[in-house]
């Protein structure tokens, strides 16, 4: 369907019928839906936007105060078109607002050689022509004298990664939005949705009352398993937890220009991070397991106290690898990665319902794509069409049952 006939078709539907005067409504409004709130704003679509938490809130997946940013990704070469667009998107989104979301670092990805984190980024960084310098381990001692690494260890150095403001760019998105027009309803949790079989209007209900529009975004993040159960998508909702470390020497060698953030895969299965510390002393050096014993959860039960022996587990990983920042734990936060089998995203047009578009199953690497993720999702929702290659991203590839 092209442009101006689907985009007349849900505003005719917007006018009449009882619908509300809306041609989005975007359900969910952490990283990915805010994202798409603001992109739909942009172009002049009457967009509201329904979130069950406050604007920015610390409940589900969008916190913790930094998000790591990168584009030689392992994961899969066919993420770093998106990459690329999702750094320029996040640069503009600077420009408008006025706020520093995005701090450029330097990125160490450590590990052995054939594993999958150093051997995927080498593949996408060759794949598309990215910078990138291999050090081995006498190298990688000699220029970050921080690190530890064993025998055969080596480390991909990548100049453009590094992390992005999580609150923050939430908190930019939706008051961009805002001043474009969008509306915005907050601890308003939504209850049910349903498209009609007309393919041009749905309606979303919440203790508040219904809503009703031409088209519908659902970014629910880990309530996907909850609002998306009609289609039958293996999410899985895990616990992960987050650390704030303060250096034994102090965090001045750890700060941005002076310590790259790093990813490192130590061959026992297991990946762990660090960020450099940021937003001042006090916040110290973040790291974190990478999907590591995560424990199946929901939104409501998901424990929020982090023991002691968690503290100890990372800190054990930091004193072999990083021994300088194995000091005090200043803090720990739980947050949840909502995970498709595969690990790749859902990003797509609604198998059944042409009007709706569905954001979910970020994989707890998902956030460096927000931006770009909603101008694809705005793409859908306008047009059922993108330009950016998210076939890697489509429902199809699981079982899907209504």
């Amino acid at each position: 369907m092209g442009r101006r006939s689907r985009r007349a078709r849900g505003r005719e539907a917007s006018r009449g019928g009882g619908i509300s005067g809306y041609d989005v409504i975007v359900a969910g409004l952490g990283g990915m839906g805010s994202a798409a709130l603001y992109q739909l704003a942009r172009r002049g679509e009457r967009v509201l936007g329904l979130d069950r938490h406050t604007p920015a809130h610390d409940r589900g997946s969008s916190h913790g105060s930094s998000r790591i940013i990168r584009q030689a990704y392992f994961e899969d070469p066919a993420y770093v078109p998106l990459l690329l667009r999702a750094y320029e998107l996040w640069e503009e989104l600077e420009r408008e607002s006025g706020e520093e979301l995005m701090t450029l670092t330097g990125g160490l990805m450590v590990g052995d050689p054939e594993g999958d984190l150093v051997s995927g980024s080498v593949r996408s960084a060759e794949e598309h022509g990215l910078p990138y310098t291999l050090l081995d381990e006498r190298e990688v001692r000699h220029h970050y004298p921080l690190l530890s690494p064993g025998p055969g260890t080596v480390a991909l150095y990548e100049e453009r990664a590094g992390f992005v403001r999580p609150e923050r760019s939430v908190a930019a998105h939706l008051d961009r939005a805002a001043a474009l027009g969008a509306g915005l309803r907050f601890d308003e949790p939504i209850l049910r949705w349903e498209a009609a079989p007309s393919g041009d209007q749905v309606r979303v209900e919440t203790p508040e009352g219904s809503y009703e529009a031409g088209r519908l975004v659902l970014a629910p993040g880990a309530w996907a398993p909850q609002l998306l159960a009609g289609l039958g998508l293996p999410l899985r909702v895990e616990r992960q937890v987050m650390h704030w470390f303060e250096p034994e020497g102090g965090v001045g060698p750890f700060l941005p220009g002076r310590f790259p953030l790093f990813i490192w895969e130590p061959g026992d299965g297991k990946i762990f991070y660090g960020i450099p510390a940021h937003e001042g002393p006090e916040g110290g050096v973040k790291a974190a397991f990478h999907r590591v014993d995560g424990s199946e959860c929901t939104p409501e039960t998901l424990d929020r106290e982090v023991g002691d022996g968690e503290v100890e587990a990372i800190r054990g990983y930091l004193a072999r690898h990083v021994p300088g920042l194995a000091g005090r734990c200043l803090g720990s936060v739980a947050c949840m990665y909502t995970n498709t089998p595969d690990l790749h995203f859902v990003l797509s047009v609604h198998p059944e319902h042409p009007q709706v578009v569905v954001a979910a199953g970020f994989s707890g690497h998902g956030y460096k794509f927000c931006s770009v993720a909603g101008e694809v999702l705005a793409d859908l929702a306008t047009e059922g069409s993108t330009r950016h290659p998210i076939g890697l991203f489509s429902p199809g590839r699981f079982q899907w049952s209504s």
